[in-house]
């Protein structure tokens, strides 16, 4: 029997307040972004001392928090800048933006 899994870990600094949604007939949900850093260093020698320099690239992810107890002590607790670890797992959606076009939404399920 092989089983799936849809899993993933960040550790980052969250990009803004949270904000609480509530969308009709729904339960609500927490939603925020966390930025992720990934560094490395550029330039022809990788073991020479000092060779090269060290770029950086900046990622952002949409964060949602569904689940009630952990729902409501994101929106009271976490702020702009704090440094969190989440755990969740990646979900594909779409939607229409009021252009109405049609946009692929990335989020993580916290």
């Amino acid at each position: 029997l092989v089983s799936a899994m849809n899993r993933v870990q960040l550790l980052g600094r969250v990009g803004q307040d949270p904000i609480m949604r509530q969308v009709e007939g729904k339960n609500p949900v927490t939603i925020f972004s966390l930025a992720t850093n990934e560094m490395w260093r550029t330039g022809d020698s990788e073991m020479s001392q000092g060779g090269g320099d060290i770029s950086q690239k900046t990622t952002w992810h949409r964060i949602s928090v569904f689940r009630p107890g952990l729902r409501d002590v994101t929106y009271q607790y976490v702020r702009k800048g704090s440094r969190i670890f989440v755990e969740g797992k990646i979900d594909y959606g779409e939607y229409t933006d009021k252009n109405n076009v049609r946009r692929q939404a990335t989020t993580i399920i916290a």
